[in-house]
């Protein structure tokens, strides 16, 4: 029960922590990785618990590739997506949390705030003064920015909001905070 749950809060028991199982497959699986993880799933349903089914090995031997090489080695392995990815998808699903991103002329950052975070809360991820005279953020999609090419021509198709202090932010914005302190 709630009450229950209030109560032993701050005993820091395991069981009442999320947790992800990390299921490790030889190569010869992982073409079969999404059917494991199904079958999987059917046994160790329960809330705040998930799993991801991934290749150890496989995953170490992409990251020493370029991102064209690795997504080649992945096709010929019969993989859609990185299992390193999917674990951390899950992980930030099961903690409440999303990423929104910052975009500048030399550089792209995400930046990892709680689901339901308000604008101004993400832009105190950045820098207080941003949260402090948080005036309004100018917000594009992820996909919308990429299929765009450019902050400009997302804003030409009108991809581009002006969203206040309530406005929650959503995983994959990309967000340019105006403030002033």
């Amino acid at each position: 029960s709630d009450d229950e749950r209030r109560l032993l809060s701050s005993s820091q028991f395991l069981t009442e922590k999320p947790l992800l199982d990390l299921v490790n497959v030889g190569e010869d699986d992982l073409p079969r990785r999404l059917a494991i993880e199904e079958e999987l799933r059917a046994t160790r349903a329960e809330p705040g618990r998930d799993l991801a089914v991934m290749g150890g090995r496989f995953e170490m031997e992409l990251n020493e590739l370029s991102d064209e090489e690795a997504e080649e080695f992945r096709q010929e392995a019969g993989v859609e997506h990185s299992g390193m990815a999917e674990a951390v998808r899950r992980s930030y699903a099961l903690l409440g949390l999303i990423s929104f991103l910052t975009v500048g002329p030399d550089e792209c950052r995400a930046w990892t705030v709680t689901e339901g975070a308000t604008a101004p809360e993400a832009a105190g991820k950045i820098h207080t003064d941003l949260q402090r005279g948080f005036i309004r953020a100018e917000v594009i999609r992820y996909e919308d920015l990429v299929e765009c090419g450019s902050e400009g021509e997302a804003k030409k198709r009108g991809l581009q909001r002006t969203e206040g202090k309530e406005y929650q932010v959503r995983d994959g914005d990309v967000v340019h905070v105006l403030f002033n302190v």
